[in-house]
């Protein structure tokens, strides 16, 4: 090893850091409270230490160098292992402490707090740091090894992954009260076509589970308009934009208040499961794995946190 490197300080990799996320010197300077010419030194420091830049000025963006890139995930392997010890530390006086680090797919931003909740009643000294992110960005986020877990439907089958399905996903068609199709007793996908569909943006989970579903029932929508956001889409729903498919746990409280309706769709609800993910091998923290035994032994107690969403009671098996 080099011996440069064996003088680098954790507060040099801290400063770091709040760099590379920021993107920003003077917004790192504010996040640790120090100056920006204390944030430029220690960078400078870090930079004789390793021998290379770090960043780099294109126009008025701040860039990472091809060894700040490696410098960020060997920070992020340090900074893990310390709260690891952390962790096991508190373990050994009796109780469980640490963060977990959680990124969710956004449709199930809506029933996790209550699943870490559930969680955090067990475990009351374990705090919750939560990404809520679409399919593209969870799948990144693997790859990058952010985060200690994450919670997704449709798990890549070409990545290296473990995962444990925990909890069906119902998706529902939905439309607001006054449309036509909600006076029908029954419907199917084909009595949908006429009328505009809204969907999410590319990388949305949910809009590629439904455009997989929908090719293979052959439902065949000429009018669509996309909305980024599952929260916009239900509003745009609302508003009497369109019909969705949307996650049952999503639109809960405006089925409870007549806001919307489900459509008695035949080939709905379409099931996916959620499922509890990381990367094959990872080394997972005490609380990431107090986090997986509690789901894999509380099926009972999240199976009825879903029941209160309006979702189906059935854990996926």
């Amino acid at each position: 090893m080099r011996k440069s490197l064996m003088r680098m300080t954790l507060r040099q990799l801290q400063v770091f850091r709040a760099v590379c996320e920021s993107r920003s010197y003077s917004r790192a300077a504010e996040e640790m409270a120090l100056t920006q010419p204390a944030v430029s030194l220690q960078i400078r420091q870090l930079e004789e230490l390793v021998d290379q830049p770090l960043f780099e000025y294109i126009g008025k963006k701040l860039y990472l160098t091809d060894a700040a890139e490696v410098l960020l995930k060997a920070s992020a392997d340090i900074f893990g292992r310390l709260e690891s010890l952390d962790m096991q530390l508190s373990d050994l006086q009796g109780s469980l402490q640490g963060q977990l680090n959680l990124a969710v797919e956004s449709s199930a931003k809506y029933f996790v707090p209550h699943l870490f909740a559930a969680f955090k009643r067990q475990h009351p000294e374990v705090n919750l740091h939560l990404v809520v992110v679409n399919r593209a960005q969870v799948i990144k986020r693997l790859s990058d090894n952010r985060d200690d877990l994450v919670i997704m439907s449709l798990v890549p089958q070409d990545m290296a992954l473990e995962f444990l399905p925990f909890l069906n996903n119902p998706i529902v068609a939905v439309a607001p009260p006054e449309h036509p199709l909600c006076h029908a007793a029954r419907l199917t996908l084909k009595d949908l076509e006429p009328y505009p569909l809204l969907i999410r943006e590319p990388g949305s989970g949910t809009r590629k589970a439904c455009e997989e579903y929908l090719q293979q029932k052959r439902a065949h929508f000429a009018q669509t308009l996309e909305v980024a956001s599952l929260d916009a889409q239900r509003e745009c729903v609302s508003a009497g934009l369109g019909l969705a498919l949307l996650p049952r746990h999503a639109v809960n409280l405006e089925l409870a208040g007549g806001l919307l309706r489900e459509l008695p769709v035949e080939e709905l609800p379409l099931y996916r499961s959620w499922c509890v993910v990381h990367a094959r091998g990872k080394r997972l923290s005490p609380v990431a794995q107090a986090f997986l035994a509690f789901i894999r032994s509380e099926r009972a107690q999240i199976s009825a946190l879903a029941a209160r969403f309006g979702g189906t009671a059935n854990a996926p098996r």
